[in-house]
């Protein structure tokens, strides 16, 4: 049988160094490379092509989980991406499936439910903890009322910054000055923002912002 080739990324060496002993354990599984924030991730992964990626939610030292999990699965599709995540609440949790997670698992789950959503996860199949499988089914079946739609932890940093801008009114040449890049350079960030957001128009940006208090700053 062909062992799963795993890759870690935490920000917390002492987390990866325990993901590494449970995971190298068991006779299906082999730990191929790790990371400590996404965009090291991003450089490491495609040369060792792992099957299954364990993906810190939050990592402040560095690019999170989110916008990370976003670029892998929309560049590597076969790579499957289950995200670990310290924070049991559903506005994680939706952002992760939308960004692309094949299971979402609580930290604080035992090793041996870690090891159970890596086998399924390889398997084609989603995995989540028990409540958030129940969410998901309320989200479904009934009219809850809240929004899980945002994909504003999609965007980079400096993709948030202009999107802030351009919603305030800044032209590109005006923003470009600010964050010192080129005019182009910033037109081709509103183009991947306007994809990212799945918005069309100006207007939409403006509302989105809007929405998010971005105007308010």
């Amino acid at each position: 049988m062909n062992e799963i080739r795993i890759f870690l990324v935490d920000d917390h060496a002492v987390v990866r160094d325990g993901l590494n002993l449970l995971l190298n354990a068991q006779s299906d599984m082999i730990v191929i490379g790790e990371a400590a924030e996404g965009n090291e991730a991003l450089l490491k992964i495609p040369k060792v092509n792992p099957d299954v990626v364990i993906m810190d939610l939050s990592m402040p030292n560095g690019r999170d989980g989110l916008p990370t999990t976003s670029e892998l699965v929309q560049n590597f599709p076969d790579i499957k991406v289950l995200i670990l995540s310290m924070h049991d609440d559903p506005d994680s949790l939706f952002r992760a499936l939308r960004a692309g997670a094949s299971g979402f698992l609580l930290k604080s789950s035992l090793g041996q439910e870690l090891v159970t959503a890596i086998r399924q996860v390889h398997s084609g199949q989603a995995y989540l903890y028990p409540n958030a499988q129940k969410r998901v089914i309320e989200h479904v079946f009934h009219d809850t009322g809240e929004e899980y739609n945002d994909s504003f932890d999609l965007l980079s940093e400096r993709e948030k910054e202009i999107c802030s801008l351009v919603a305030k009114g800044y032209t590109n040449k005006e923003t470009g000055e600010l964050l010192n890049i080129s005019p182009r350079t910033v037109e081709t960030h509103k183009s991947k923002i306007m994809e990212k957001l799945k918005l069309t128009t100006r207007r939409d940006l403006v509302q989105f912002a809007l929405k998010r208090g971005l105007l308010d700053n």
